[in-house]
């Protein structure tokens, strides 16, 4: 085994998946990129789920906790991807806050309103990224990675209408 020297190094020169070494490390660099910011949104609404409180405590508790389930599973995914074209996926949470493009707030208690509309723009900032990233994936021809980066879009698009349809008119006030 050659040794690592950063997230994004091939861990396994020898994987013959027809996808050149340069390519497979590109692709997970974008996949870590995208790891990270799993990891950073999972931990952000597992916080509200944690800390919300409110008139509509129960629903919103419930709601943040079957998102984070979600995103707890994408994090495993995602990191399965990236060892499936032999790759070294970020397993730490200093490699997580490096390589996050959302960033956290911690030690901050926001109202419940606030939490709704901080996950969906979080939500819609991954989208954005990782709609880029399967483009680049793309040009790189390693169509599995394209095709796992395809449900993963989806998946964060349903958890963001999901959380614009919880408080429509409180995330527009917390956005404008």
């Amino acid at each position: 085994m050659s040794q690592i020297t950063s997230t994004t190094s091939i861990v396994e020169p020898a994987v013959e998946i027809e996808i050149s070494e340069k390519s497979r490390t590109a692709v997970v660099g974008y996949l870590n990129g995208i790891l990270a910011d799993e990891f950073v949104l999972y931990t952000k609404t597992r916080n509200y789920h944690w800390n919300v409180v409110g008139a509509n405590f129960y629903a919103l508790h419930q709601f943040f906790e079957a998102q984070a389930i979600e995103l707890n599973e994408n994090v495993d995914e995602i990191a399965e991807r990236v060892r499936a074209i032999g790759g070294r996926p970020s397993s730490s949470l200093a490699e997580y806050i490096a390589g996050a493009r959302i960033t956290e707030e911690p030690g901050r208690s926001v109202p419940a309103k606030e939490m709704v509309a901080k996950l969906l723009a979080d939500h819609e900032s991954v989208i954005r990224l990782v709609r880029a990233d399967l483009v680049r994936v793309t040009k790189l021809d390693d169509a599995g990675s394209a095709e796992f980066l395809a449900a993963l879009l989806e998946s964060h698009e349903k958890m963001a209408w999901m959380l614009r349809a919880t408080a429509p008119s409180q995330t527009a006030a917390v956005k404008a």
